[in-house]
């Protein structure tokens, strides 16, 4: 189980448990955190499920591969080193403490 921080664009944060083996999508899904769309249902299809990783976080990452670096090209204003799609990032005991930020929007 690790706790996660997601914070909306208006700066509301969310705190909550996700369960190991899930993605970062889903405990955003799970928990109706506004701000993650995730359209595709996280099949790593679109960019709705687009994040921005603390600088704290992004080098503690998994790098990303080649099909999400494809679907960040269709992020709302994609960071190069912190915007990540959290359908790719599956929840363990390492991401606790995650914080990321949703985009001012979806697309």
């Amino acid at each position: 189980m690790a706790k996660i921080t997601y914070i909306e664009w208006n700066g509301t944060e969310h705190v909550v448990e996700v369960a190991n083996g899930l993605t970062v999508m889903e405990g955003a899904r799970d928990n109706g955190i506004p701000g993650i769309e995730a359209d595709c249902g996280g099949a790593c299809a679109c960019s709705t499920c687009h994040v921005y990783v603390h600088p704290d976080w992004v080098e503690k990452l998994p790098p990303r591969e080649d099909m999400e670096e494809d679907m960040l090209d269709f992020a709302h204003e994609p960071d190069p080193a912190r915007s990540r799609l959290t359908c790719q990032l599956k929840v363990s005991d390492a991401l606790d403490g995650l914080v990321v930020q949703m985009p001012e929007k979806q697309i």
